[in-house]
């Protein structure tokens, strides 16, 4: 592991911050927005998405991890909370709040991924409305973190040349998680895109093949 993945304790209440957001959000949001599809995961409705948020968590307390990750674990979850309310869901995710307490618990670089992923599908949540917002949390910057040392475990030259670029933490978060096309990865200055793209094509994490997000 490497000075990218942020402290333990930092991870844990950047997700709390995090979790907190989302259910404000999906309290606030109209319930017609709950069928809109959501760009970065086309397959998923923005209600979908929201239940995969919910049962990430829900899965750890329970101790349903046989899976993890893959898309049957994943189509549990959303299968789970299928024609429930914004409002629902919202209350589903608060219900989840005893996951606190083990958060710090859970051995690196693991907790920092389970808030990448959960910060990527935030930012996907406010994609799909069309909103611009919380592009500079602790959750932003914690889960630039795990994705940083991931590909520092392949090429500690190509992590210091991303950690060292212009581009923003978001906008790096979201070049490395899957929501930039060949075409925008080839666009950034001062990194070795062509390894970048060779590395994101032999993960969960491969460009998309249009452009989804500015």
């Amino acid at each position: 592991m490497t000075d990218y993945l942020k402290p333990a304790d930092n991870v844990a209440a950047s997700y709390i911050e995090l979790r907190g957001r989302v259910v404000t959000l999906l309290r606030t949001v109209a319930q017609r927005e709950a069928k809109e599809i959501v760009p970065t995961t086309p397959e998923w409705t923005f209600a979908d998405l929201a239940a995969h948020i919910v049962g990430v968590p829900e899965d750890i307390l329970s101790g349903q991890m046989e899976g993890a990750g893959s898309d049957a674990w994943t189509a549990v979850q959303v299968e789970r909370h299928q024609g429930e309310t914004l409002t629902q869901l919202a209350d589903h995710l608060v219900a989840t709040g005893s996951i606190d307490a083990i958060l710090p618990n859970i051995p690196q670089p693991h907790l920092s991924q389970f808030l990448m992923d959960a910060v990527n599908h935030e930012q996907d949540l406010y994609l799909t409305l069309g909103r611009i917002t919380a592009r500079d949390s602790d959750a932003v910057h914690a889960g630039l973190g795990y994705m940083l040392n991931a590909v520092h475990t392949v090429s500690p030259e190509l992590a210091t040349s991303l950690a060292d670029s212009s581009l923003t933490p978001w906008e790096l978060l979201r070049t490395l998680s899957g929501r930039r096309t060949v075409e925008q990865i080839r666009a950034i200055q001062g990194i070795d895109a062509e390894h970048l793209i060779e590395i994101l094509h032999t993960t969960a994490m491969k460009p998309p093949m249009t452009t989804v997000e500015e």
